[in-house]
């Protein structure tokens, strides 16, 4: 599908500050690490090297997004059109109305294949997602949105991105898009880098693998990229799409470049694998800590509106756009320290998805007033650095880690 949409301009210098930079660093950090690991991806440290020596930038003479970006842009586009009224039915039917019934789907990986499948077989979610790589790192990529969305709520963002996720994955692979979600909703309430990923932590089974992996890459964060790469890949496993391992790689990047956009996102590359996708996720984390500006102009530069490769229903959409529209309306004064609010949610609406593209309402009108968050996670203040409550601190978690033996 032709790009029928502009890239939407950069907000003026006095705008490069609050959760508008917030947002729109994730999502487009989420774009720019995609692009730049997509060269990298499946292959060795050696022989990144071998090729290019350091990536420090872009290697394509046309850089380009790929299922990452366009995924994160689709699950942007469900949450806008539904917000915490989300169920698994309106996933499902996104699924159908948006991707099923598409030509294309280049350049997808198994989980959404698998999903597709299933789909097409009349299977409804959570059925849907139970296919031989439900494990994947299919939903963490797309999860930033979520993050966004749930500024400063790592317990929403992770209930949500569980919904989203129940069409096309389970288990470890729901895990992986919890801790991605959760960890940016941190992140865009000014959490500095040990409780984004004390959040992260938090909204996972302490005993998963993701977790498991996740401590280990940040206990050893501080001795680089290859400490973190020794200390969660395994050798000789063939897939590079596995949730945990992924997701622990970008996370063990992030934390070595103590929250730096720049190097978070290189460091990923550098590290190989499945590396769009844990450059995506790391791009997506320091973008929401930094904000817009920490995003070079040259790499933000090279990020126009998606070209539907993989998903052609998305073609034309930019992930700037997708980032404003997950912020209400107007900002709203900075709330102080509360208890998450557990009583009944709203109830969803009754109204078809659109044959079209996706309606895109005023968000006030999805914002929770009382949502109930089946996860230990608080509420993080604007700019706040405060602790996460019943979660050890950066030094727990280096602690914890070093002393956790092989999966």
């Amino acid at each position: 599908m032709a790009s029928t949409a502009c890239t939407p301009p950069l907000p003026a210098s006095g705008e490069l500050t609050g959760p508008r930079s917030r947002a729109r660093g994730a999502l487009l950090g989420l774009a720019v690490g995609d692009a730049l690991g997509a060269p990298a991806e499946n292959l060795k440290p050696s022989e990144i090297r071998a090729r290019w020596g350091r990536i420090t930038g872009f290697v394509a003479d046309r850089p380009q997004g790929t299922d990452d970006t366009e995924y994160a842009l689709f699950s942007g586009l469900l949450l806008a059109r539904h917000g915490s009224a989300l169920t698994p039915a309106h996933a499902e039917a996104a699924w159908h109305e948006w991707i099923t019934g598409r030509a294309a789907f280049r350049g997808a990986g198994f989980s959404e294949r698998g999903t597709l499948e299933n789909l097409r077989r009349g299977l409804a979610a959570p059925i849907s997602a139970q296919h031989r790589h439900a494990w994947s790192d299919g939903l963490a990529m797309r999860a930033a949105p979520f993050g966004v969305f749930a500024a400063g709520r790592p317990g929403e963002a992770a209930r949500l991105v569980a919904i989203d996720g129940s069409v096309s994955h389970e288990g470890e692979g729901i895990y992986g898009g919890q801790a991605v979600a959760a960890g940016v909703a941190a992140a865009m309430a000014g959490a500095p880098v040990p409780v984004v990923i004390a959040a992260a932590l938090a909204v996972i089974p302490d005993d998963s693998w993701t977790a498991r992996s996740l401590r280990r890459a940040v206990a050893v964060a501080h001795r680089g990229e290859r400490a973190v790469r020794s200390a969660v890949v395994i050798g000789g496993y063939p897939w590079t799409d596995l949730a945990p391992e992924a997701v622990a790689l970008a996370f063990g990047a992030y934390a070595t470049a103590d929250g730096d956009f720049r190097e978070a996102v290189l460091t990923a590359v550098n590290m190989g694998r499945d590396a769009d996708t844990t450059a995506a996720v790391a791009g997506a984390l320091s973008g929401a800590t930094q904000g817009l500006s920490a995003i070079p102009a040259a790499w933000a530069d090279a990020i126009g509106p998606a070209r539907g490769r993989c998903l052609p229903s998305m073609g034309g959409r930019h992930v700037l756009e997708v980032a404003d529209l997950l912020l209400p309306p107007t900002e709203p004064p900075r709330p102080g320290p509360a208890a998450l609010d557990t009583t009944a949610p709203p109830q969803p609406t009754s109204a078809a998805l659109q044959p079209t593209a996706p309606p895109l309402p005023a968000l006030a009108t999805h914002r929770p007033t009382a949502v109930p968050v089946p996860v230990l996670a608080p509420v993080l203040t604007a700019e706040a650095g405060i602790a996460v409550d019943g979660v050890m601190g950066a030094v727990g978690c280096a602690t914890r880690a070093g002393t956790e033996g092989t999966v």
